[in-house]
């Protein structure tokens, strides 16, 4: 196959030589194209074939050269855009000889090329460009993959995601609607009042959330800094200085695992609305997800590989508590201390655990191994434990318990979203605590006093929420890897 592929671009090659020994231009710039292939499609696409037989109507566009069938003096070729493809026709007797020596001699599937000519229907009706110019743009040195399978390809399709996107029409639609998605949250966000920000990336106490962050250093400044693993504390701090509804849709990065439904940088949405409760925000993204979903899909229900979910409002709601009783099915007998849960956990080799967890930490390492993955259906888990939530309020009536949810479909974590905490002393012990933790863990601990004094200038009643942008993007293309819907995902050398 290699040396198959040495003869093709050798060939390529001495057509590139030729190009320019002939004074074409193989790689010009400077072409203003007049039609996208989607412009001419929906403006004649309706037409029959009796009214191109009464009407000469123009089009000039321009595109990759696709396929070519070729039959001697005639050829049909497919010319495919950002937008859409069209099939052209080109035939020796409706050319000039230097046109029709450049498509027969020098140009090859893979190319980018202008065409201008007047549309017809074939006898097969398909709307079609009869060629009466075409002219050479980017001459293709390397041939287009007639097609990818097995696993060593679906890698390939990841470091070559350029020609994955030639070669695949579904993956160009993922993208498509990644980007549709993004854009509606955006517009669906601007309407109810929030202000869209950028937070730093660089931060020199990386907060928000418990992850092993990047490290990477400042020259100038002589100062160790980390990449950001969420924008929480940043985006608190202005509702602080006044911004009542703000949100940002960037990158954050983790310095941990790889797996189908992680990748050390990601795309999270996460917003803050004062004088708003976690309760509120439930039924905010209940009706934005809804919607979203309705939007791409065109239903609320969709099939996700084997599953069919319905993201019709409302949701489930449920608290941590009793999903662990009504779902994984354990009595409460049988959780009511820590020593019953460690013991639990240790029967199922979690790892990770210790005996000097407290309960609500056991409590909530269980929930993940035992019940998040049997939660198919939109479903918000409420009520997690004070000591697995450090900067969410607690509940009024139970002290024990966070005023939080987190948003689960599909047996995976979507959404994480809590009543913020306000009261700057409570904060900065909870900080304490987790500096604790966080030494044990050997992450970066260092107490952030100046989100501290923030608070001590008044952090008004406030609900924050995260979404994985990635995740959701899966759920709503019927990905089943993050690196099906990331452009460039990260992957290990292949030297390495």
């Amino acid at each position: 196959m290699e040396q198959e592929l040495n003869i093709i671009e050798k060939n390529r090659l001495d057509k590139l030589k030729k190009l320019k020994e002939n004074g074409i231009e193989p790689f010009s710039n400077g072409f203003k194209k007049k039609e996208n292939i989607k412009d001419i499609l929906s403006k004649y696409g309706n037409n029959d074939k009796e009214f191109f037989e009464n009407n000469i109507i123009p089009a000039e566009t321009a595109g990759r050269i696709i396929i070519v069938r070729s039959f001697g003096k005639a050829s049909f070729f497919r010319l495919r855009d950002g937008s859409g493809e069209i099939q052209c026709y080109i035939q020796k007797s409706e050319v000039s000889a230097e046109d029709f020596e450049l498509f027969n001699e020098y140009i090859d599937a893979g190319d980018i090329c202008a065409v201008s000519g007047h549309l017809f229907r074939t006898k097969t009706n398909e709307l079609t460009i009869k060629t009466e110019h075409i002219s050479i743009l980017t001459k293709s040195v390397l041939p287009l993959p007639e097609k990818w399978h097995g696993l060593k390809d679906i890698e390939a399709r990841f470091r070559k995601r350029y020609v994955d996107l030639i070669a695949n029409g579904e993956v160009r639609e993922i993208f498509r609607k990644r980007a549709e998605a993004v854009n509606f949250i955006r517009s669906f966000l601007d309407s109810y009042g929030f202000l869209e920000v950028e937070t730093p990336i660089m931060q020199s106490n990386p907060g928000g959330a418990t992850a092993r962050p990047f490290k990477t250093h400042h020259n100038a400044l002589n100062l160790e800094l980390y990449m950001r693993i969420a924008p929480e504390l940043y985006l608190k701090r202005l509702v602080v200085g006044g911004f009542d509804r703000v949100y940002e849709i960037g990158r954050n990065f983790r310095n941990e695992g790889i797996s189908l439904k992680h990748n050390p940088e990601f795309t999270m949405l996460e917003f803050y609305s004062a004088y708003s409760t976690y309760e509120d925000l439930m039924v905010f993204v209940e009706t934005m997800l809804s919607e979203l979903t309705n939007r791409i899909r065109g239903s609320f229900e969709i099939d996700y590989g084997s599953e069919r979910l319905n993201f019709k409002p409302p949701f489930k709601r449920i608290k941590l508590i009793d999903s662990l009783y009504a779902v994984a099915g354990f009595k409460p007998e049988e959780i009511d201390s820590p020593s019953k849960v460690y013991t639990i956990l240790r029967r199922r080799n979690t790892s990770g655990v210790s005996e000097t967890d407290s309960l609500g930490e056991l409590l909530t390492i269980l929930f993940d191994e035992t019940v998040e993955p049997k939660l198919i259906d939109p479903t918000f888990i409420t009520e997690y434990p004070i000591e697995s939530s450090p900067l969410a309020r607690r509940n009024d009536k139970d002290g024990s318990v966070a005023d939080r949810f987190e948003l689960f479909i599909a047996g995976r974590e979507i959404g994480n979203a809590f009543s913020e905490l306000n009261d700057p002393f409570d904060q900065e012990e909870r900080f304490k605590l987790q500096i604790d933790s966080k030494i044990k863990e050997g992450l970066p601990a260092d107490m952030d006093e100046d989100y501290v004094e923030a608070l001590k200038y008044g952090l008004p009643p406030t609900a924050g929420c995260g979404i994985g942008i990635d995740r959701i993007v899966m759920l709503l293309t019927n990905s089943h890897s993050i690196r099906d819907v990331v452009l460039f995902p990260l992957l290990k050398p292949l030297n390495r």
